[in-house]
């Protein structure tokens, strides 16, 4: 498996200087022809282009990057970039970006394009432009890229080539080693270039399916899976990751929901609202149908003494290392969500399409042996009929702290509906006895089961305590 740990730094880029007019008598001619900045196409062929920088990201190998002049595509050189094998010291990944801090007006091209191969077949994570320790406003990602020990011809699309009138981060990439084994990249031609067969543009949002969802006021909302896809000339269907600033965002009533430039969307009243894009002029597929039930109200703030309490998730303590706090066991389960909501600062875990979801915790395990309960407070935002039921499981890796091996042990409380309310929180403090395990020296997991009786639940205040 490939691991890579990007860390952003920033770097001070050169300032544009703005001038503001003001008080003035006249007005602008018509006729006036504002500076335009270098439209220089050429990112590198040769050499660097004119402008051209070369940054490394934190923790990446800073040396990956040569001009080599032995291998190349055409002319006298090329870009080569040596990606270290697992636990070089040097670095863990290998990862740059190559700005123009002055920028140029990319608006005349449509793509990104250069010849690649490598020194065996490989798939590079992130590949693009748009990347200048900045504000990132423009960046587009081409993931997964698949490379060869062939030159090939790649091509990014520019999403909607009008808003890069001024853009500093023509190239970046990062890679890290495949299979644990380092190995080496060259590019060449690299440069933008108006193709005139990037065509039939498709974007998308929340990854192209319309997505609903319960939530309150004073939510924020960042929306995932900002896409654009355009047929090549090859026949290929492209797709690369566009930033927010591509696109824009349009709420069907404002006084419930509103959508910033960086599609991040902010619940402000109660209510109904359908959260919608575009990209240049054509309607993104994909939509948020947003159902805000008002004011949230917090869950109780433990008061227990920490020196009592192992927490799994809670603001009010410090919380063991956690794995995940939704571990998808495909194709069987079907819950979505997990720790991802935050209300007026406030976190909270959110799980809809709720069958069964899991918290695990292996690396390391913990030792509850001396607690004797486990609390844990839940919301139902839905309304609670016969049958329906809530079950908490438990789950213990054994004496060898591993999953398997024949010591594991599990168990579970359920709650019926009518130990249930809707749109209240439940607290509930459960006996460790409860759940009859072997062994709690090596808790590992903790399940959320409702077979679909429930669809959504919020968590809050996860912890064990004695």
């Amino acid at each position: 498996m490939k691991s890579i740990k990007i860390i952003s730094i920033r770097i001070a880029l050169l300032g544009l200087i703005s001038f503001t007019l003001s008080n003035c008598e006249r007005t602008l001619s018509e006729d006036v022809e504002f500076a335009r900045f270098p439209a220089n196409p050429e990112v590198f062929i040769d050499g660097f282009s004119g402008g051209l920088n070369y940054f490394p990201f934190g923790g990446s190998k800073l040396d990956a990057f040569s001009v080599d002049t032995n291998t190349k595509y055409s002319g006298t050189a090329s870009m080569r970039f040596d990606v270290p094998n697992v636990g070089d010291p040097a670095g863990a990944f290998a990862g740059a970006i190559f700005p123009d801090n002055v920028g140029r007006d990319l608006t005349g091209y449509d793509a990104l394009t250069f010849w690649a191969k490598a020194s065996k077949g490989a798939t590079i994570n992130e590949i693009g432009f748009g990347n200048d320790f900045g504000e990132n406003k423009f960046l587009v990602t081409l993931n997964n890229m698949s490379i060869s020990t062939g030159w090939t011809k790649y091509t990014i699309p520019i999403p909607d080539p009008s808003r890069l009138g001024v853009e500093k981060g023509l190239f970046w990439y990062a890679e890290g080693p495949e299979n644990e084994a380092g190995y080496s990249i060259w590019i060449d031609e690299l440069k933008f270039e108006k193709l005139g067969t990037v065509a039939q543009p498709r974007p998308a949002i929340f990854s192209g399916n319309d997505e609903s969802v319960d939530t309150f006021i004073g939510t924020t909302i960042t929306i995932p899976g900002l896409t654009q896809t355009f047929n090549l000339s090859t026949g290929v269907n492209q797709t690369v990751s566009a930033a927010p600033s591509y696109f824009t965002f349009k709420s069907t009533d404002v006084d419930v929901a509103r959508v910033s430039e960086k599609g991040v969307i902010s619940i402000v009243g109660t209510g109904t609202a359908v959260i919608t894009a575009s990209l240049a002029g054509v309607r993104a597929q994909g939509s948020l149908t947003i159902r805000s039930l008002g004011a949230f109200v917090p869950a109780p703030t433990p008061a227990r003494n920490a020196a009592n309490v192992i927490s799994v998730f809670s603001d009010a303590y410090t919380n063991i290392p956690v794995d995940f706090y939704n571990g998808f066991f495909a194709p069987f389960q079907t819950t979505l969500g997990g720790a991802d909501l935050n209300i007026n600062g406030d976190n909270i875990i959110q799980y809809t399409q709720l069958n069964f979801v899991a918290t695990e915790f292996k690396n390391p395990t913990i030792n509850v042996s001396q607690m004797t309960h486990f609390h844990v407070d839940i919301q139902i935002p839905e309304a609670i009929n016969p049958g329906d039921f809530i079950a908490i499981e438990l789950g213990d890796f054994g004496a060898n702290a591993a999953f398997g091996g024949g010591d594991d042990s599990s168990g579970r409380v359920t709650f019926s509906s009518a130990a249930l309310a809707s749109n209240t929180w439940i607290s509930l403090d459960i006996p460790l006895s409860s759940f009859g395990l072997a062994s709690r020296n090596n808790l590992a997991q903790i399940f959320f089961i409702s077979d679909a009786t429930i669809s959504t639940l919020l968590v809050d205040n996860m912890y064990f305590y004695k």
